[in-house]
Protein backbone atom coordinates (compact mmCIF):
# COMPACT_ATOMS: atom_id res chain seq x y z
CA UNK A 1 0.00 0.00 0.00
CA UNK A 2 1.25 3.56 -0.64
CA UNK A 3 -0.31 6.42 1.34
CA UNK A 4 0.65 10.30 1.59
CA UNK A 5 1.63 9.75 5.14
CA UNK A 6 1.95 7.04 7.36
CA UNK A 7 2.42 7.83 11.41
CA UNK A 8 4.23 5.63 13.33
CA UNK A 9 2.37 5.55 16.43
CA UNK A 10 -0.91 6.56 17.70
CA UNK A 11 -0.39 8.38 21.16
CA UNK A 12 -1.69 11.81 21.60
CA UNK A 13 1.01 13.31 18.86
CA UNK A 14 0.61 10.51 16.40
CA UNK A 15 -3.46 10.04 16.28
CA UNK A 16 -4.23 13.74 16.18
CA UNK A 17 -1.60 14.18 13.35
CA UNK A 18 -3.27 11.28 11.42
CA UNK A 19 -6.82 13.14 11.71
CA UNK A 20 -5.17 16.27 10.40
CA UNK A 21 -3.87 14.98 7.69
CA UNK A 22 -7.02 13.41 6.46
CA UNK A 23 -8.68 16.86 7.50
CA UNK A 24 -6.25 18.64 4.52
CA UNK A 25 -7.16 15.70 2.02
CA UNK A 26 -3.87 12.85 2.69
CA UNK A 27 -4.33 9.35 2.25
CA UNK A 28 -3.25 8.27 5.74
CA UNK A 29 -2.31 5.15 7.48
CA UNK A 30 -1.03 5.00 11.26
CA UNK A 31 1.02 1.98 12.56
CA UNK A 32 0.50 0.89 16.29
CA UNK A 33 1.93 -2.50 18.03
CA UNK A 34 -0.43 -2.26 20.89
CA UNK A 35 -3.75 -0.22 21.99
CA UNK A 36 -4.42 2.79 19.70
CA UNK A 37 -3.99 6.35 21.94
CA UNK A 38 -0.95 5.30 23.47
CA UNK A 39 0.42 5.36 26.57
CA UNK A 40 -1.33 8.57 27.52
CA UNK A 41 -4.46 7.32 26.79
CA UNK A 42 -4.48 3.83 27.90
CA UNK A 43 -1.59 4.08 30.71
CA UNK A 44 -1.01 7.81 31.21
CA UNK A 45 -3.07 11.02 31.27
CA UNK A 46 -6.06 9.84 31.21
CA UNK A 47 -6.39 6.41 33.59
CA UNK A 48 -4.34 8.77 35.92
CA UNK A 49 -7.16 10.97 36.10
CA UNK A 50 -9.58 8.49 37.05
CA UNK A 51 -8.00 6.86 39.80
CA UNK A 52 -7.23 10.42 41.09
CA UNK A 53 -10.95 11.01 41.02
CA UNK A 54 -11.50 8.20 43.04
CA UNK A 55 -9.31 9.27 45.50
CA UNK A 56 -10.78 12.84 45.33
CA UNK A 57 -14.47 11.32 46.08
CA UNK A 58 -13.36 8.98 49.08
CA UNK A 59 -11.57 11.93 50.67
CA UNK A 60 -14.81 13.94 50.02
CA UNK A 61 -16.71 11.14 52.20
CA UNK A 62 -14.17 10.61 54.79
CA UNK A 63 -14.67 14.45 55.27
CA UNK A 64 -18.27 14.97 54.87
CA UNK A 65 -19.07 15.87 58.42
CA UNK A 66 -17.17 19.01 57.20
CA UNK A 67 -20.14 19.68 55.08
CA UNK A 68 -22.84 18.95 57.05
CA UNK A 69 -23.24 15.63 56.20
CA UNK A 70 -23.39 12.79 57.83
CA UNK A 71 -22.14 9.23 56.57
CA UNK A 72 -20.88 5.64 57.44
CA UNK A 73 -17.29 4.93 57.54
CA UNK A 74 -16.32 4.12 54.08
CA UNK A 75 -13.77 1.69 52.67
CA UNK A 76 -12.33 1.36 49.63
CA UNK A 77 -12.49 -0.71 46.52
CA UNK A 78 -9.37 -1.12 45.27
CA UNK A 79 -9.77 -3.19 42.74
CA UNK A 80 -13.23 -1.37 41.76
CA UNK A 81 -11.40 2.08 41.25
CA UNK A 82 -8.39 0.15 39.34
CA UNK A 83 -11.48 -1.18 36.80
CA UNK A 84 -13.24 1.74 36.48
CA UNK A 85 -9.83 3.61 35.57
CA UNK A 86 -9.33 0.92 33.26
CA UNK A 87 -12.89 1.14 31.69
CA UNK A 88 -12.11 4.70 31.17
CA UNK A 89 -9.14 4.15 29.06
CA UNK A 90 -11.09 1.40 27.06
CA UNK A 91 -13.70 4.05 26.74
CA UNK A 92 -11.76 6.85 25.64
CA UNK A 93 -9.38 4.06 22.79
CA UNK A 94 -12.68 3.21 21.36
CA UNK A 95 -13.11 6.64 20.82
CA UNK A 96 -9.99 7.08 19.21
CA UNK A 97 -10.84 3.60 16.82
CA UNK A 98 -14.10 5.60 15.78
CA UNK A 99 -12.29 8.80 14.81
CA UNK A 100 -9.92 6.55 13.07
CA UNK A 101 -13.09 4.83 10.79
CA UNK A 102 -14.80 8.53 10.84
CA UNK A 103 -11.60 9.94 9.10
CA UNK A 104 -10.89 7.17 6.59
CA UNK A 105 -7.38 6.13 8.42
CA UNK A 106 -6.55 3.19 7.82
CA UNK A 107 -5.09 1.33 11.00
CA UNK A 108 -2.23 -1.14 10.70
CA UNK A 109 -1.63 -3.49 14.04
CA UNK A 110 1.45 -4.14 14.70
CA UNK A 111 5.65 -3.22 15.33
CA UNK A 112 6.89 -0.62 12.78
CA UNK A 113 10.24 -0.54 11.60
CA UNK A 114 11.38 2.09 9.60
CA UNK A 115 12.94 1.13 6.28
CA UNK A 116 14.71 3.40 3.43
CA UNK A 117 12.96 4.63 0.28
CA UNK A 118 9.81 6.36 3.06
CA UNK A 119 8.76 2.18 4.00
CA UNK A 120 7.99 0.81 7.10
CA UNK A 121 8.05 -2.58 7.25
CA UNK A 122 5.23 -3.79 10.15
CA UNK A 123 5.23 -7.77 12.01
CA UNK A 124 1.76 -8.31 12.71
CA UNK A 125 1.12 -10.30 16.74
CA UNK A 126 1.56 -13.49 14.89
CA UNK A 127 4.91 -13.18 12.97
CA UNK A 128 3.40 -12.23 9.58
CA UNK A 129 5.83 -9.28 7.61
CA UNK A 130 4.47 -6.66 5.69
CA UNK A 131 5.27 -3.45 4.14
CA UNK A 132 4.01 -0.19 3.87
CA UNK A 133 5.03 3.21 1.94
CA UNK A 134 4.40 7.15 1.88
CA UNK A 135 5.18 10.03 0.64
CA UNK A 136 6.48 11.38 3.74
CA UNK A 137 6.36 9.33 7.61
CA UNK A 138 5.84 10.55 10.95
CA UNK A 139 7.70 9.21 13.99
CA UNK A 140 5.14 9.27 16.88
CA UNK A 141 6.88 6.27 18.97
CA UNK A 142 6.89 8.51 22.71
CA UNK A 143 8.97 7.23 25.45
CA UNK A 144 8.61 4.61 28.57
CA UNK A 145 9.04 4.82 32.47
CA UNK A 146 13.12 5.25 32.76
CA UNK A 147 15.23 2.99 35.27
CA UNK A 148 18.01 3.85 37.49
CA UNK A 149 21.12 1.60 38.35
CA UNK A 150 19.92 1.27 42.17
CA UNK A 151 16.12 1.21 41.01
CA UNK A 152 15.80 -1.74 38.43
CA UNK A 153 12.21 -2.30 37.80
CA UNK A 154 10.60 -6.22 38.45
CA UNK A 155 7.33 -5.31 38.13
CA UNK A 156 6.24 -6.89 40.96
CA UNK A 157 8.16 -4.73 44.03
CA UNK A 158 9.59 -2.17 42.19
CA UNK A 159 7.40 -0.80 39.62
CA UNK A 160 7.01 1.67 37.46
CA UNK A 161 3.80 4.20 36.39
CA UNK A 162 2.26 1.48 34.47
CA UNK A 163 2.10 -0.94 37.27
CA UNK A 164 1.10 1.30 39.69
CA UNK A 165 -2.04 2.16 37.92
CA UNK A 166 -3.21 -1.57 38.22
CA UNK A 167 -1.94 -3.05 40.98
CA UNK A 168 -3.37 -6.40 42.35
CA UNK A 169 -4.27 -5.17 45.92
CA UNK A 170 -3.48 -2.05 47.60
CA UNK A 171 0.33 -1.43 48.99
CA UNK A 172 0.08 -0.75 53.38
CA UNK A 173 3.38 1.30 52.45
CA UNK A 174 5.20 2.73 49.49
CA UNK A 175 8.58 4.63 48.85
CA UNK A 176 7.65 6.86 45.58
CA UNK A 177 11.09 7.76 43.96
CA UNK A 178 10.73 11.27 42.26
CA UNK A 179 8.35 14.09 42.93
CA UNK A 180 7.68 15.41 39.14
CA UNK A 181 3.86 15.05 37.97
CA UNK A 182 3.46 11.06 37.80
CA UNK A 183 5.55 10.50 41.29
CA UNK A 184 3.13 13.50 43.00
CA UNK A 185 -0.11 12.05 41.58
CA UNK A 186 0.64 9.00 42.60
CA UNK A 187 1.75 9.98 46.13
CA UNK A 188 -1.54 11.77 46.64
CA UNK A 189 -3.64 8.76 45.60
CA UNK A 190 -2.20 6.27 47.23
CA UNK A 191 -1.67 8.24 50.50
CA UNK A 192 -5.68 9.52 49.89
CA UNK A 193 -7.07 5.62 50.18
CA UNK A 194 -4.71 4.68 53.14
CA UNK A 195 -1.34 3.78 51.95
CA UNK A 196 1.90 5.00 54.55
CA UNK A 197 3.61 6.91 51.70
CA UNK A 198 7.41 8.66 51.35
CA UNK A 199 7.81 10.98 48.88
CA UNK A 200 11.77 11.11 47.64
CA UNK A 201 13.06 13.70 46.09
CA UNK A 202 16.81 14.42 44.66
CA UNK A 203 16.28 17.98 44.56
CA UNK A 204 16.10 20.59 47.35
CA UNK A 205 12.13 21.17 46.67
CA UNK A 206 9.57 18.53 45.59
CA UNK A 207 7.95 19.44 41.78
CA UNK A 208 11.49 20.93 41.31
CA UNK A 209 10.55 22.62 37.74
CA UNK A 210 7.69 24.61 39.38
CA UNK A 211 8.26 27.83 41.18
CA UNK A 212 9.80 27.92 44.69
CA UNK A 213 6.60 29.15 46.53
CA UNK A 214 4.56 26.30 44.80
CA UNK A 215 7.10 23.36 45.61
CA UNK A 216 6.86 24.96 49.03
CA UNK A 217 2.79 25.01 49.00
CA UNK A 218 2.39 21.17 47.92
CA UNK A 219 4.95 19.75 50.44
CA UNK A 220 3.27 21.99 53.09
CA UNK A 221 0.15 20.58 51.71
CA UNK A 222 1.19 16.92 51.63
CA UNK A 223 2.29 16.85 54.82
CA UNK A 224 -0.66 17.89 56.38
CA UNK A 225 -2.40 15.03 54.54
CA UNK A 226 -0.15 12.37 55.98
CA UNK A 227 2.80 11.90 53.22
CA UNK A 228 6.25 12.04 54.73
CA UNK A 229 8.27 14.00 52.49
CA UNK A 230 12.63 13.67 51.76
CA UNK A 231 14.29 16.72 49.67
CA UNK A 232 17.89 16.52 49.24
CA UNK A 233 17.62 12.59 49.28
CA UNK A 234 18.72 10.08 46.94
CA UNK A 235 17.62 6.47 47.20
CA UNK A 236 21.04 4.27 46.72
CA UNK A 237 19.88 0.93 47.29
CA UNK A 238 16.63 -1.24 47.44
CA UNK A 239 16.75 -4.87 49.01
CA UNK A 240 14.11 -6.65 47.67
CA UNK A 241 15.30 -10.18 48.80
CA UNK A 242 12.67 -10.57 51.95
CA UNK A 243 8.55 -10.21 51.80
CA UNK A 244 8.70 -6.07 51.45
CA UNK A 245 11.22 -3.62 50.22
CA UNK A 246 14.53 -1.96 52.19
CA UNK A 247 15.18 0.88 50.81
CA UNK A 248 18.46 2.92 51.99
CA UNK A 249 17.75 6.25 51.22
CA UNK A 250 20.94 9.02 51.87
CA UNK A 251 19.72 12.32 52.68
CA UNK A 252 21.25 15.33 55.08
CA UNK A 253 21.15 13.28 57.63
CA UNK A 254 22.80 10.46 56.40
CA UNK A 255 21.52 7.26 55.44
CA UNK A 256 18.45 5.76 56.78
CA UNK A 257 16.32 2.65 55.93
CA UNK A 258 13.23 2.92 55.13
CA UNK A 259 10.54 -0.81 55.13
CA UNK A 260 7.78 -0.80 52.14
CA UNK A 261 5.99 -2.93 50.55
CA UNK A 262 6.20 -1.31 46.91
CA UNK A 263 9.01 1.03 45.33
CA UNK A 264 7.09 3.14 42.63
CA UNK A 265 9.98 4.33 40.41
CA UNK A 266 9.08 7.97 38.84
CA UNK A 267 12.29 9.33 38.15
CA UNK A 268 11.33 10.56 34.39
CA UNK A 269 11.05 8.64 30.73
CA UNK A 270 12.97 7.89 28.13
CA UNK A 271 12.46 7.76 24.69
CA UNK A 272 11.46 5.03 22.58
CA UNK A 273 14.11 4.55 19.91
CA UNK A 274 15.51 1.05 20.18
CA UNK A 275 14.45 -1.03 17.11
CA UNK A 276 12.33 1.43 14.98
CA UNK A 277 14.95 1.55 12.32
CA UNK A 278 16.73 5.03 12.94
CA UNK A 279 20.01 3.61 12.76
CA UNK A 280 19.14 1.98 9.40
CA UNK A 281 17.78 5.14 7.57
CA UNK A 282 20.30 6.92 9.25
CA UNK A 283 18.56 9.58 11.36
CA UNK A 284 20.30 11.82 13.37
CA UNK A 285 19.57 11.35 17.20
CA UNK A 286 20.86 13.45 20.37
CA UNK A 287 21.16 12.84 23.91
CA UNK A 288 18.71 9.99 23.50
CA UNK A 289 16.07 12.37 21.20
CA UNK A 290 15.35 12.55 17.87
CA UNK A 291 16.77 15.76 16.33
CA UNK A 292 13.98 17.67 14.05
CA UNK A 293 14.22 21.13 12.84
CA UNK A 294 11.11 24.11 14.08
CA UNK A 295 8.74 21.56 11.72
CA UNK A 296 9.94 18.98 12.84
CA UNK A 297 11.85 17.46 9.70
CA UNK A 298 14.83 15.12 10.59
CA UNK A 299 17.70 14.63 9.01
CA UNK A 300 16.42 12.99 6.09
CA UNK A 301 13.93 13.82 3.42
CA UNK A 302 10.44 12.57 4.22
CA UNK A 303 10.60 11.77 7.53
CA UNK A 304 9.33 13.89 10.20
CA UNK A 305 9.23 13.00 14.04
CA UNK A 306 6.84 14.76 16.93
CA UNK A 307 6.09 14.08 20.55
CA UNK A 308 8.01 12.44 23.29
CA UNK A 309 10.74 11.14 21.07
CA UNK A 310 11.83 14.65 20.12
CA UNK A 311 13.80 17.20 22.32
CA UNK A 312 10.46 19.59 23.30
CA UNK A 313 8.58 18.92 26.50
CA UNK A 314 7.45 15.51 27.16
CA UNK A 315 3.54 16.58 27.75
CA UNK A 316 0.89 15.05 25.82
CA UNK A 317 -0.70 18.32 24.20
CA UNK A 318 2.81 19.22 22.94
CA UNK A 319 3.09 16.42 21.00
CA UNK A 320 -0.99 17.00 19.45
CA UNK A 321 0.35 20.94 18.93
CA UNK A 322 3.67 19.02 17.12
CA UNK A 323 1.69 17.00 15.27
CA UNK A 324 -0.85 19.65 13.85
CA UNK A 325 2.04 21.71 13.25
CA UNK A 326 3.91 18.96 11.20
CA UNK A 327 1.22 17.61 9.04
CA UNK A 328 0.02 20.83 8.11
CA UNK A 329 3.39 22.04 6.57
CA UNK A 330 3.74 18.50 4.95
CA UNK A 331 0.59 19.76 2.80
CA UNK A 332 1.94 22.77 1.71
CA UNK A 333 0.87 25.26 4.51
CA UNK A 334 2.57 27.75 6.59
CA UNK A 335 2.23 26.94 10.00
CA UNK A 336 3.63 29.37 12.92
CA UNK A 337 6.27 27.21 15.00
CA UNK A 338 5.45 26.16 18.57
CA UNK A 339 6.55 28.71 20.91
CA UNK A 340 8.12 26.09 23.78
CA UNK A 341 8.45 28.95 26.31
CA UNK A 342 4.62 29.45 26.48
CA UNK A 343 3.55 25.85 27.25
CA UNK A 344 1.55 25.07 30.69
CA UNK A 345 2.54 22.43 32.95
CA UNK A 346 -0.14 21.17 35.08
CA UNK A 347 -0.17 18.59 37.80
CA UNK A 348 -3.55 16.69 38.92
CA UNK A 349 -2.55 15.82 42.88
CA UNK A 350 -4.42 17.58 45.46
CA UNK A 351 -3.80 20.55 45.26
CA UNK A 352 -3.46 21.01 41.72
CA UNK A 353 -0.37 22.30 40.14
CA UNK A 354 -0.72 24.66 37.05
CA UNK A 355 2.05 27.33 35.66
CA UNK A 356 3.55 28.26 32.44
CA UNK A 357 6.32 30.88 31.75
CA UNK A 358 8.74 32.11 33.96
CA UNK A 359 9.62 31.57 37.55
CA UNK A 360 10.20 34.11 39.93
CA UNK A 361 13.90 32.83 40.18
CA UNK A 362 14.18 32.51 36.33
CA UNK A 363 13.12 36.08 35.77
CA UNK A 364 16.11 37.34 38.14
CA UNK A 365 18.35 35.71 36.72
CA UNK A 366 17.85 36.66 33.31
CA UNK A 367 18.26 40.34 34.81
CA UNK A 368 14.13 41.25 34.11
CA UNK A 369 12.99 44.51 36.72
CA UNK A 370 9.51 42.50 37.92
CA UNK A 371 6.16 43.15 39.41
CA UNK A 372 4.96 40.15 41.35
CA UNK A 373 1.47 39.87 42.53
CA UNK A 374 -0.05 37.00 44.84
CA UNK A 375 -3.48 36.31 46.03
CA UNK A 376 -4.25 33.37 48.25
CA UNK A 377 -6.97 31.44 47.70
CA UNK A 378 -7.22 31.52 51.50
CA UNK A 379 -9.43 34.66 50.46
CA UNK A 380 -11.32 33.55 47.96
CA UNK A 381 -15.11 33.16 48.43
CA UNK A 382 -15.21 30.58 46.26
CA UNK A 383 -12.36 28.31 47.55
CA UNK A 384 -13.87 28.70 51.34
CA UNK A 385 -17.27 27.86 50.42
CA UNK A 386 -15.65 25.06 48.20
CA UNK A 387 -13.59 23.92 51.62
CA UNK A 388 -10.35 23.99 49.34
CA UNK A 389 -8.38 27.00 50.74
CA UNK A 390 -5.14 25.71 50.15
CA UNK A 391 -2.95 27.40 47.51
CA UNK A 392 -2.62 30.57 45.53
CA UNK A 393 -2.42 32.32 42.38
CA UNK A 394 0.97 34.29 41.15
CA UNK A 395 1.71 36.49 38.77
CA UNK A 396 4.99 37.69 37.53
CA UNK A 397 5.28 40.81 35.20
CA UNK A 398 7.49 42.92 33.44
CA UNK A 399 8.01 45.93 34.95
CA UNK A 400 8.70 48.11 32.03
CA UNK A 401 5.80 46.73 29.72
CA UNK A 402 3.40 44.98 31.61
CA UNK A 403 4.09 41.79 29.81
CA UNK A 404 3.09 38.67 32.25
CA UNK A 405 6.39 36.45 32.09
CA UNK A 406 4.63 33.93 34.24
CA UNK A 407 1.92 32.54 36.14
CA UNK A 408 1.97 29.51 38.82
CA UNK A 409 -0.80 28.55 40.54
CA UNK A 410 -1.33 25.86 42.92
CA UNK A 411 -5.23 25.07 44.77
CA UNK A 412 -8.54 22.95 43.57
CA UNK A 413 -8.74 23.20 39.59
CA UNK A 414 -6.31 25.12 38.91
CA UNK A 415 -5.26 23.09 35.92
CA UNK A 416 -8.56 24.57 34.19
CA UNK A 417 -7.65 28.27 35.23
CA UNK A 418 -4.27 28.26 33.53
CA UNK A 419 -5.07 28.27 30.09
CA UNK A 420 -6.43 32.00 30.82
CA UNK A 421 -2.83 32.69 31.46
CA UNK A 422 -1.61 30.90 28.05
CA UNK A 423 -3.61 33.23 26.40
CA UNK A 424 -2.75 36.03 27.62
CA UNK A 425 0.37 35.43 27.51
CA UNK A 426 -0.15 34.67 23.86
CA UNK A 427 -2.09 37.74 23.19
CA UNK A 428 0.24 39.81 25.06
CA UNK A 429 -2.28 41.14 27.73
CA UNK A 430 -0.54 43.66 29.56
CA UNK A 431 -1.24 43.01 33.57
CA UNK A 432 -3.36 46.23 33.67
CA UNK A 433 -5.68 44.99 31.03
CA UNK A 434 -6.07 41.69 33.11
CA UNK A 435 -6.88 43.86 35.99
CA UNK A 436 -9.48 45.58 34.15
CA UNK A 437 -11.03 42.06 32.18
CA UNK A 438 -14.20 41.60 34.73
CA UNK A 439 -14.07 38.44 36.17
CA UNK A 440 -17.03 36.54 38.00
CA UNK A 441 -17.99 36.35 41.17
CA UNK A 442 -17.63 33.99 42.91
CA UNK A 443 -15.15 32.11 41.18
CA UNK A 444 -11.62 30.51 41.80
CA UNK A 445 -10.36 32.14 38.44
CA UNK A 446 -10.68 35.40 40.49
CA UNK A 447 -7.37 34.67 41.64
CA UNK A 448 -5.81 35.56 38.25
CA UNK A 449 -7.52 39.44 38.48
CA UNK A 450 -6.55 39.80 42.32
CA UNK A 451 -3.18 38.79 42.13
CA UNK A 452 -2.28 41.11 38.60
CA UNK A 453 -3.98 43.70 41.17
CA UNK A 454 -1.88 42.75 43.87
CA UNK A 455 1.16 43.16 41.36
CA UNK A 456 -0.13 47.17 40.56
CA UNK A 457 -1.22 47.54 44.62
CA UNK A 458 -4.49 47.85 43.78
CA UNK A 459 -5.79 44.48 45.25
CA UNK A 460 -9.48 44.42 46.56
CA UNK A 461 -9.66 41.24 48.71
CA UNK A 462 -6.22 41.29 50.38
Amino acid sequence: MTYDLIVLGSGPGGYVAAIRASQLGLKTAIVEKESLGGICLNWGCIPTKALLKSANVFEYINHAADYGISVGAPKADFPGIVKRSRDVAKGMSNGVQFLMKKNKIDVIMGSGKLLPGRKIEVTAADGKKSTVEAKSIIIATGARSRELPALKQDGKKIIGYREAMVLPEQPKSMVVVGSGAIGSEFAYFYNALGTKVTLVEFMPNIVPVEDEEVSKQLEKSFKKQGIEVMTSAEVTKVDTSGKGCKVTVKGAKGEQVIECDIVLSAVGIVANLEGIGLEEVGIVTDKGKITVDGHYATNIPGYYAIGDCTPGQALAHVASAEGIICVEKIAGHHPEKLDYNNIPGCTYCTPEVASVGLTEKQAKEKGLEIKVGKFPFSASGKASAGGNKDGFVKLIFDAKYGELLGAHMIGMNVTEMIAECVSIRKLETTGHEIIKTVHPHPTMSEAIMEAAAAAYGEVIHL
